[in-house]
């Protein structure tokens, strides 16, 4: 890393020292690197449709999912224009479900017309990315909170909604603080502004607690 990253990953950890004792040692621990935000619009398409692959999925089945999705086209350069050269079964043939196939052409459809606003992303406030994203048949606050986190580097993203999160919370803080979202939120709150670093831990432990 970067010196300036390096000073970036010890002012998250300083953070999470002070602000959380019990999260700190996971943090500690793992191989940590500042969120990268990905500013050009053109790159958004691709990773929204690795987002919608990924609903439901553990990492290693959307991954080959993904991997024969990308390989569909030339020089694995996902467009709009090539997924709507395509029927829902081929991309169906890539192992994603039917729903997940109309959502992408959906998706594409969307893009292709211009009725996303791509341009807008990288510097509109979070909630307005999500309001924009759940408008697209398919994309929940879920989905759209993965794109922020992996595509804008958005710092501050928990996901209330995802199992592996809400499992590895309950893991290490125990049940009855995952009774209520206003118990697990009070926790949640303590992390600010770098909640997607402790999103990012917590699925470092899920995994490597399987």
């Amino acid at each position: 890393m970067f010196p300036h990253e390096i000073k970036k990953i010890d002012r998250i950890r300083r953070h999470f020292r002070k602000a959380d004792p019990i999260l700190f040692p996971v943090l500690a621990r793992m191989e940590l690197k500042p969120l990268e935000a990905e500013r050009d619009p053109k790159h958004y398409f691709p990773k929204l449709c690795r987002e919608i692959i990924s609903q439901q999925l553990g990492s290693g089945a959307a991954r080959a999912i993904f991997t024969k999705f990308k390989n569909l086209f030339p020089r694995k350069q996902i467009t709009a224009m090539r997924v709507l050269a395509f029927s829902e079964k081929k991309l169906r043939a890539t192992g994603m479900s039917w729903a997940k196939a109309r959502y992408i052409r959906d998706l594409a459809q969307k893009t292709a017309a211009g009725d996303i606003h791509f341009k807008k992303f990288p510097d509109a406030d979070d909630d307005t990315v999500i309001s924009e994203l759940t408008k697209i048949k398919g994309i929940g606050q879920w989905t759209a909170e993965m794109f922020l986190i992996f595509t804008l580097g958005r710092e501050d993203i928990f996901s209330f909604g995802d199992l592996g999160l809400r499992n590895a919370f309950r893991r290490l803080y125990g049940t009855r603080q995952t009774q209520s979202q206003e118990r697990m939120a009070k926790i949640v709150g303590r992390w600010s502004p770098y909640k997607s670093y402790a999103s990012l831990a917590l699925w470092h432990l899920w995994d490597s607690q399987k």
